[in-house]
């Protein structure tokens, strides 16, 4: 276990305490009906360099709600037969894995779409301004603004929601084998994804980020992908005086409050020393959930590459 974190047997019974804002699942609602009806014009480039006899390969572009032009790797195994369809996610800051990382899938007889999130180390633009500073960190964009519709992640997550919408019209995708799955960044997008897509039957989540900010907080861990939160606040609001309010609005773009919200089957690891994505903050996540779900524990690892979870992936999915 980490220092200043919980014994195993708090962790399990450890719900969280960022706040879940009263009108949480109203807001997304009114955001699910703003993209909806919404067909985002796309085009798909075939890559002959990267396909096989087995594989083909596509740059995706699309444009998402806002205007903002997204991209994503999107591999299918050869033939006009539907496959199921995995939205990969990556971690942060980054950008998609390769087409050899992504094959692995492909190989397993499935298609996968992996989307560049929108502003960081990728291909995706973000055409949207932010209210206040966008010096460190992604989580603090747009907190100053009057409304959550500010904030990045927002955006981000209504990214997921659009691009499902569009794969569902691709003729190749069996809309009935939909998956979600991603590690740290990716898999926080891989349970929101599902939370917000009630056709994802299956989701794979490494040690999920952006989950209980107001933990994060309290362990003083706001660092590395978290340092977001010790700027904002040192900068912003010195005597702590509005420390609650920064947490509520937080409390909108928080994965465990999704949690509640996934009725697609849940496949979750964490290691237990972890120390960017504390444990807690991920049991608060797994906790949250009220459909069926599996949580592999790693006592020796932290925030790392962990094969047994890769393997396990794929057994989950093709059940």
């Amino acid at each position: 276990m980490i220092d200043g974190d919980m014994t195993l047997e708090e962790l399990k019974n450890y719900k969280g305490i960022t706040p879940c804002p009263p009108d949480f699942n109203n807001y997304w609602d009114r955001q699910l009906s703003m993209v909806k009806d919404y067909k985002a014009s796309y085009e798909l480039t075939f890559l002959p360099e990267m396909s096989s006899k087995m594989m083909q390969c596509y740059d995706l572009t699309f444009e998402s709600f806002d205007g903002s032009m997204i991209y994503a790797k999107y591999l299918r195994p050869t033939g006009n037969e539907k496959k199921p369809l995995v939205f990969q996610f990556h971690g942060y800051p980054g950008s998609s894995r390769s087409f050899l990382e992504l094959s692995g899938f492909v190989a397993s007889d499935m298609s996968v779409v992996s989307m560049d999130c929108r502003g960081q180390g990728g291909r995706s633009h973000d055409k949207s301004s932010y209210p206040g500073t966008t010096v460190s960190g992604h989580i603090i964009m747009g907190l100053a603004g009057e409304t959550p519709d500010d904030l990045y992640y927002r955006k981000v997550f209504l990214d997921t929601v659009v691009l499902v919408n569009l794969m569902k019209t691709i003729p190749e995708t069996d809309q009935e084998k939909l998956y979600s799955n991603g590690a740290s960044q990716g898999a926080a997008l891989a349970l929101v994804c599902a939370a917000l897509n009630k056709d994802i039957k299956r989701i794979c989540a490494l040690y999920p980020f952006l989950s209980d900010y107001k933990r994060v907080w309290d362990l003083n861990l706001d660092l590395i992908a978290y340092e977001g939160l010790r700027y904002y606040n040192k900068w912003f609001d010195p005597s702590g005086i509005k420390v609650d309010k920064t947490f509520e609005k937080l409390g909108y773009i928080d994965v465990k409050n999704f949690a509640p919200r996934i009725q697609g089957a849940v496949l979750m690891g964490t290691g237990l020393l972890d120390d960017i994505c504390p444990p807690s903050t991920q049991f608060a996540v797994f906790s949250g959930l009220k459909c069926y779900k599996e949580h592999i524990l790693y006592p020796n690892f932290s925030h790392e590459l962990i094969r047994d979870f890769d393997d396990r992936i794929v057994n989950f999915l093709r059940t």
